[in-house]
C-alpha cells in the first residue's frame, strides 16, 4: 500500500497520465539527448524558426516548480541555454559550448502558466555568438527573464 501511494506521488510530481506505467524500464530518451535535457524541455513547442530566430511555447508544468509553485530560476536558466544554442545550431556539428549566461529574472510564472520564448543571434565573429532570450507571459505579455547567452563552436565549412 505504501508501495503505491509513493508510485502517485511520482506521478503526480511528474504529470504522468495514468495511462503510463512507471513501473516499467526508465522511458527511453531520443538518441543524442540526455534525461535532463528530456526532463526540462519535455512538453515545449517550437511555433516559428527562421534565419537568427526561434520562437517556443511552453506551458509550465509541476515538476520545473520552486516551493511556492512558480517556475525555478534553474529552469529559466536551462531554458535560456537550451533556446539560446539552438538558435545557433548548425546541423551536423557539434552543439556549440556556453561561455557565459546573465540572466535578469525581472518577474515569476506561475504553475500552468504558457510561455512565449523567443531566441535571437544578436551578433558573430568568428566561432563566437551571442544570443538574446526573452521569456515572456503569453497571456499577459510580461517579461518573465530576458538572458543573454555568448557561445563558442565550430563553423561550417565554406567547400
Amino acid at each position: 500500500m505504501e508501495e503505491r501511494m509513493i508510485m502517485e506521488k511520482i506521478r503526480e510530481y511528474l504529470q504522468l497520465s495514468e495511462d503510463v506505467d512507471v513501473s516499467d524500464a526508465p522511458r527511453k530518451v531520443e538518441k543524442g539527448r540526455s534525461f535532463y535535457e528530456d526532463f526540462s524541455l519535455r512538453g515545449i513547442r517550437v511555433d516559428r524558426v527562421g534565419p537568427g530566430f526561434v520562437s517556443c511555447t511552453f506551458k509550465v508544468p509541476l515538476r520545473l516548480t520552486d516551493r511556492e509553485g512558480y517556475l525555478a530560476n534553474g529552469a529559466i536558466a536551462n531554458l535560456v541555454d537550451e533556446v539560446g544554442g539552438a538558435v545557433v545550431h548548425v546541423e551536423g556539428l557539434p552543439m556549440n559550448v556556453s561561455v557565459d549566461m546573465s540572466i535578469a529574472f525581472l518577474s515569476k510564472a506561475k504553475l500552468g502558466d504558457e510561455l512565449e520564448i523567443t531566441s535571437r543571434v544578436m551578433g558573430e565573429r568568428g566561432c563566437y555568438k551571442g544570443t538574446i532570450v526573452v521569456v515572456r507571459n503569453k497571456m499577459t505579455g510580461e517579461i518573465i527573464a530576458e538572458g543573454r547567452h555568448s557561445l563558442f563552436g565550430r563553423q561550417a565549412s565554406k567547400l
